[in-house]
């Protein structure tokens, strides 16, 4: 077996394992999704949606203004995305699959504070296309470290 196919065949074993363990991670995350949201955007309300569906609670605030949040979560300037997030003590900023809050809840390492999609990728939950792009969900925590966590094509992981 090639060394990709190893590795797809482990990160699909990763990734139904944080499936299965998915209630039980939503539970220990009490509480509800806070969003942060500007004013009359509908790719945020339809990433609530998505969220709702995969057994998340939400709550949406709208604001006139992004950055004060961005700021008060800890989420760096160049991943910033369309809408800011708060579960727990965990930051999400911007369209993250409810497939990698999971993951990250099942397994976090201790330097992470959050998860980010920068920008707004087509196909990425909350942004529907035809023909989705692939991005990178990127981990973010303490001294500015940022790392690559998951790749997509639309909602669907890499």
């Amino acid at each position: 077996m090639s060394l990709v196919a190893l590795r797809r065949r482990r990160l699909l074993l990763v990734l139904a394992g944080a499936a299965l363990a998915a209630p039980a991670a939503v539970r220990a995350a009490s509480g509800a999704i806070e969003i942060w949201k500007l004013r009359g955007c509908g790719c945020c309300d339809l990433w609530a949606r998505h969220l709702e569906a995969e057994g998340f609670a939400t709550r949406l605030r709208e604001v006139t203004d992004l950055a004060p949040v961005r700021a008060r979560l800890g989420v760096p300037p160049a991943l910033a995305g369309c809408h800011s997030a708060r579960l727990a003590d965990l930051s999400i900023e911007g369209h993250v699959p409810a497939l990698a809050i999971r993951r990250l809840l099942a397994d976090r390492p201790p330097w992470v504070a959050g998860l980010a999609v920068p920008g707004m990728p087509e196909g990425s939950p909350g942004m529907p296309s035809p023909e989705p792009e692939v991005y990178e969900v990127f981990v973010f925590g303490r001294g500015g470290r940022v790392e690559p966590f998951l790749r997509f094509r639309g909602e669907t992981p890499l």
